[in-house]
This record gives C-alpha cells, sequence and structure tokens, in this order.
C-alpha cells in the first residue's frame, strides 16, 4: 500500500458521501454528476488495488495475506454494487445509497492500511 494513495482514496470516499448526501437532501435521483464521481473513486481504488497485489506478489506480505486481499476485493466491488442498487429504482433516496456504499469503503481501506502495517513496509 501507498500511504498517500489510501490518504487520497480516504479524501475520495469522504468527498463522495458528501456528495450523495447532498444529492439526496436536494431530492434528486442518481444523475450523472454522481455516477461520473463514482467512476472518479472507482478508478482511484482500482489502481490501489493493482499496486496493492504487486506488492503482495513480489514478497511485501502482510501477517494476514488473504484477508488483505479479500479488502483489495471489496473495496474495488462495493462502490459499483451501491450505485448499481442506487440507480434500479430512481428516487432521491439514491444518493444514500451512494454515501453508505462510499463509507463503507473507507472504513475498508482504514483496514486495509492497518493490515499492511503488519508488514513492516
Amino acid at each position: 500500500m501507498i500511504h498517500p494513495l489510501a490518504v487520497l482514496v480516504l479524501a475520495l470516499t469522504a468527498g463522495l458521501a458528501i456528495f450523495g448526501i447532498v444529492t439526496t437532501v436536494r431530492g434528486k435521483p442518481t444523475e450523472r454528476p454522481l455516477v461520473a464521481s463514482v467512476g472518479v473513486v472507482e478508478a482511484v481504488l482500482a489502481v490501489q488495488a493493482v499496486i496493492g497485489l504487486v506488492r503482495v506478489f513480489v514478497g511485501q506480505r502482510p501477517a494476514e495475506t488473504s484477508t488483505f486481499l479479500i479488502y483489495l476485493l471489496v473495496t474495488v466491488c462495493v462502490l459499483p454494487f451501491g450505485l448499481q442498487f442506487a440507480r434500479a429504482e430512481p428516487t432521491r433516496w439514491g444518493g444514500t445509497v451512494v454515501a453508505v456504499a462510499a463509507i463503507a469503503v473507507g472504513v475498508a481501506v482504514l483496514r486495509l492500511l492497518a493490515l499492511w502495517g503488519t508488514t513492516g513496509g
């Protein structure tokens, strides 16, 4: 894991959660700006996942490697699933669904950082 990248992901997921809540408060369904924001965060998450995978497979392994890999998978999958769920029935609550997914991803990234700390690297 690259600490500055993880901090960027945490900031982006926090911003996405706020954006989702603002969308809900405004009474808007999940529209293009929110979808694009999810796409940006997902792209950064994919970069983080690739870096994490490469580091694991070249030898920098946390003590709980399988747990680390599962959390990497979760960080990449949660936002698309949340977005799909938010868009399935376009109501004002779609933004809240995206916000909850973003918060869940942020928590998973914090756990990744804790797991990666066990490598000493």
